[in-house]
């Protein structure tokens, strides 16, 4: 009887020889990898100033160029760690990832020009790859299939506390700090060595806390061109290849509101309200937390949403969300007026129901056979978002207006918008299927 009940924990069947504390862990995983995901692209306005100089009309670019030569490493690191995390297990990997991202996270404030940044976060970015390849293939692991929707929706949960952590607790240590007593440049080196501190003790209660071993393949094992090749194969079922465009958008959506949002309101706070770097980016990490906040909200809304109807149509709803809440930012010029919090609803709302969606309906729609190439190009696809929305969000950030990457993947996601619409309506012009519906047994 013990044993039976050791299986089942917060009401999800367990795999074998899985135990609550292995369960307790990897959500402990999931809310971890967010909050030190978020905080260094968020804290890094307050270190291009106070740390490194750069002038304020340059951090669109420099924070752009940042991004995309880190999601590169995180692109090629993937494609290492997956068959690693096969071979050796998951734990050793995972507790890997997080003690690399401490040595990157304690060394940032420590670069003395921007190459030396790009060269840490690269680094950093090497952890991050080898945390978020093993977390995607624990799930299977750990939990039964009956049980991986409810699995997943904790972890999005957990997801949402760790960007809340970041936005509510380590945004506004600099400011706290400084008020007492410390230089700019003695908080952010005692902010960011307190936030090393912490991933290298999980990277310690990884190694203790995680089960040895893996019982399945990861989706990432494949190399980048087997799941290039049979990714785009796939591809010519209409609602994978939907999926595809959406996980662009998805994920596009997600680096614009951890890079340039913060960016935004704290160069507005310095320049126009005559605020310190430090308040500027405590006082930015409350706007940030009204999206995050009502991503957390919006996650079990999107995710009975795509249940209860069609997963086009769910996506649909969400994309219109996404189009609109970040299209409004280009009526706002003050970022910390009414309308910016309107708009910081829709866009928290926007950017988790495109991730939740997106993926409910590439996991329905990826055929057995192929289902780790198509999962793989999936996230191949949100990695190409990120890097556009880097570029071409930095670009716009400097050289246009603050809401120029905001508008940008508004358009983007109004493009991926009609094209759900016009496969919705020629799915349901025709007999309706499974392959589109959201029903129990999709």
């Amino acid at each position: 009887m013990a044993q039976l009940q050791e299986r089942r924990f917060l009401g999800l069947e367990l795999e074998k020889e899985v135990s609550g504390t292995n369960v307790l862990t990897f959500y402990f995983a999931c809310l971890a990898t967010i909050m030190f995901a978020s905080f260094i692209p968020q804290g890094q306005p307050f270190l291009l100033t106070e740390f490194l100089g750069i002038p304020p009309e340059r951090h669109g670019m420099v924070s752009g160029m940042l991004n995309f030569w880190a999601e590169i490493a995180i692109i090629i690191a993937v494609a290492i760690f997956g068959p690693l995390s096969d071979r050796f297990g998951r734990r050793p990997i995972t507790g890997f990832g997080f003690l690399v991202m401490s040595g990157g996270i304690a060394l940032y404030p420590h670069a003395r020009d921007v190459s030396e940044l790009l060269l840490v976060r690269l680094g950093y970015s090497i952890g991050l790859a080898a945390v978020t390849t093993t977390i995607v293939a624990l799930v299977a692991d750990y939990v039964r299939d009956q049980s991986r929707g409810r699995a997943t929706g904790l972890q999005g949960v957990m997801n949402g506390v760790g960007a809340m952590i970041c936005v509510f607790l380590l945004l506004k240590l600099p400011s706290i700090l400084q008020n007492s007593g410390a230089t700019a440049q003695e908080a952010g080196i005692q902010t960011y060595s307190l936030v090393a501190i912490i991933s290298f003790i999980t990277g310690v209660l990884m190694l203790i806390g995680l089960k040895p071993g893996a019982r399945t393949k990861s989706e990432h094992s494949e190399s980048l061109l087997s799941i290039t090749r049979n990714g785009l194969r796939a591809a010519q079922d209409p609602g994978i290849a939907l999926a595809y465009g959406a996980s662009f958008v998805a994920r596009g959506n997600l680096m614009i509101v951890g890079t340039f949002f913060t960016l935004w309101v704290t160069n507005y706070g310095t320049a126009e309200l005559g605020m310190s770097r430090a308040d500027a980016l405590a006082s930015a990490g409350m706007i940030v937390g009204i999206a995050q906040g009502c991503a957390l909200l919006g996650a079990p809304l999107f995710g009975i949403l795509a249940d209860k109807i069609t997963r086009v149509r769910a996506l649909i709803i969400a994309l219109a969300v996404s189009a609109i809440g970040y299209g409004s930012t280009i009526f706002v010029t003050d970022p910390f007026s009414t309308g910016m919090i309107v708009c910081a609803v829709m866009i928290g709302l926007g950017e988790i129901g495109c991730i939740i969606t997106s993926g409910v309906l590439v996991a329905q729609q990826a055929p057995e056979s192929h289902r780790g190439a198509v999962i793989g190009f999936f996230t191949l696809s949100g990695a190409v978002g990120i890097l556009v929305a880097s570029v071409a969000g930095g670009y716009l950030f400097d050289t246009w207006r603050e809401s120029g990457p905001f508008v940008f993947f508004s358009g983007v996601a109004l493009l991926v918008l009609v094209w759900a619409i016009a496969l919705e309506l020629r799915t349901s012009s025709k007999t309706p299927t499974v392959a589109m519906a959201g029903d129990a047994s999709a």
